[in-house]
């Protein structure tokens, strides 16, 4: 038997937004997810953990604001503090490899910013902001201005990239870690219409994985020098025979680099309800030279997974389908990537996070 873990569950709580209650945590033990605890909060659409002094942090889509929280033995949540983001809508939250920061990507306002962790895990006041300018995509609403979506770090945590929806770039940004200032570095353009929103980077090689929402694709960048990005490869994330307006959301990258996976969202726009049908997820293989493969498209089990990660044991991927309501467990196989259809193992309200801690 394998010691039981906790999942915290952000979802989209506002009426424009979903249905969701806040920030819900789950023990799971055995592949079997049971109810702890119901944190209420507005729109925790991105969460973050702090192992270092054992706080979640909480970004409020379409709010101004980080909540810190206390993570106490039984799931339960104490409120800490929270902090303006100096921007609107932060959409992603992240630690910086030292464990001193946290970085947001202010989607809405065009900025990333940067919040020290005080000693007892809370954050102080926003010590460093970069706002992003450039010529903004063809979309006529979801591409009127700049629009960060994420921040990841490389590997060795010297630099972090930032895709920029609105301005179909991905921006190259060193952090200062005495000051916590943010400091441009480079920036590469990719195709029109593109939406770059998510990315990740590979353990062991220099290219990272950006997934561009607007057109589903799914870009390779040659990341040998960070300030000189290349693109070196474009593949669709979807299957050729499916004919549904679709949008790329969310990668993830199996534990040994091998495979990477990225979801799709049926519908034109989060406000849409999305099928007719299950949404799907992109298995790629990665080749020794970094770029990909495909090999598979697997069944989500539901409708718009905004959000997949893996399981700490990097054995289970999981998609939070945000539309349904459910949360899908895909059970990875270190030759194929994935093994046999998945199975839902928790209802949950518009759930758009999944965090272990």
């Amino acid at each position: 038997m394998k010691e039981s873990i906790v999942a915290y569950i952000g979802s989209r709580t506002t009426p424009e937004r979903g249905t969701g209650t806040g920030i819900s945590s789950y023990s799971i033990s055995d592949g079997r997810w049971t109810l702890l605890h119901e944190t209420p909060a507005v729109n925790p659409g991105y969460l973050a953990i702090d192992p270092v002094h054992k706080v979640l942090h909480a970004a409020h889509g379409d709010q101004d604001y980080l909540t810190s929280y206390r993570m106490l033995g039984d799931g339960k949540l104490d409120e800490l503090g929270r902090q303006p983001t100096m921007g609107t809508n932060p959409a992603h939250i992240v630690l910086d490899p030292s464990c001193k920061y946290v970085l947001v990507a202010n989607h809405t306002s065009g900025s990333v910013v940067s919040l020290p962790i005080l000693s007892d895990g809370s954050l102080g006041p926003v010590t460093g902001q970069l706002k992003f300018t450039g010529i903004p995509g063809p979309h006529r609403t979801d591409q009127n201005g700049s629009k960060p979506h994420q921040v990841f770090f490389s590997p060795a945590g010297d630099y972090f990239l930032v895709p920029d929806k609105g301005l179909d770039t991905v921006f190259t940004c060193r952090l200062n870690p005495e000051t916590g200032g943010i400091d441009p570095a480079g920036s590469i353009h990719l195709r029109e219409f593109s939406g770059p929103r998510h990315g990740i980077f590979h353990p062991h090689l220099a290219t990272a994985y950006v997934v561009n929402e607007l057109n589903s694709t799914i870009t390779v960048l040659d990341c040998g020098n960070p300030e000189n990005l290349l693109a070196i490869q474009i593949l669709p994330t979807t299957e050729d025979t499916d004919t549904r307006d679709s949008r790329a959301a969310a990668a993830a990258l199996s534990s040994d680099g091998r495979f990477l996976y990225a979801s799709n969202r049926s519908g034109a726009g989060d406000k849409t309800l999305g099928g007719p049908g299950e949404d799907t997820i992109a298995v790629y293989a990665v080749k020794g030279d970094g770029t990909l493969s495909p090999t598979a498209w697997i069944k989500t089990g539901g409708i718009r997974p905004r959000f997949i990660t893996l399981s700490p044991d990097g054995e289970t991927l999981y998609a939070a389908n945000e539309k349904s309501g459910t949360i899908q467990a895909f059970d990875l196989d270190a030759q194929a990537g994935t093994s046999g259809p998945g199975r839902q193992v928790t209802e949950k309200s518009s759930p758009v996070c999944i965090v272990f801690g």
